[in-house]
């Protein structure tokens, strides 16, 4: 069996991912929001513990998202696009359907 030197593996750390995101409530608003893990956050909006916007308009589904290299990236993106309309938000969503 080969030596495998102490360390030797963390000379790549793990590529971890950050998202931007937009969840449709069931009321039809639209939240904005910033994640490293998609899946597991929109469980968590929809267990009443993501967000008490989510919490108050029902739950939902995330329907858009943007990958980032730091969650820095994220959240300046989830700030800029909070200050859209929500028209403006939907176009996001129907370029990448599109």
């Amino acid at each position: 069996m080969a030596t495998v030197r102490r360390g030797a593996y963390n000379k790549f750390p793990p590529l971890i991912m950050f998202y931007f995101y937009l969840f449709l409530c069931a009321d039809g608003t639209l939240y904005s929001g910033s994640t490293k893990n998609l899946i597991d956050r929109e469980k968590l909006h929809n267990s009443g513990k993501g967000s008490k916007y989510v919490r108050a308009h029902g739950g939902g589904k995330i329907i858009y998202s943007e990958k980032f290299k730091t969650i820095g990236d994220a959240l300046r993106r989830e700030a800029e696009v909070k200050k859209w309309p929500k028209v403006k938000k939907q176009g996001l969503v129907n370029r990448q359907a599109g």
